[in-house]
């Protein structure tokens, strides 16, 4: 699972609380981008930051929904 986002987002301060907890109580990993760091990210989620990508697809963008992030981990 990835936290594509940028320092100073309040959205990606939250979406990254609810990742934490979820990973941490599934045993999942995950990784954080930032978009200030990488082009190509900016180019594609510059207006949707906070974006979660599970295998590399996007999953979800603005709000992490705890409930479907566990049912897309397959909890």
């Amino acid at each position: 699972m990835t936290l594509v986002g940028k320092p100073g987002c309040h959205l990606c301060d939250e979406a990254r609380e609810v990742i934490v907890r979820v990973a941490g109580e599934l045993g999942a990993s995950f990784e954080e981008k930032d978009i200030t760091q990488d082009e190509e990210l900016y180019r594609r989620y510059w207006e949707q930051i906070p974006v979660t990508l599970i295998d590399g697809r996007q999953h979800d963008f603005w709000r992490v929904d705890e409930r479907r992030l566990r049912t897309a981990l397959g909890a």
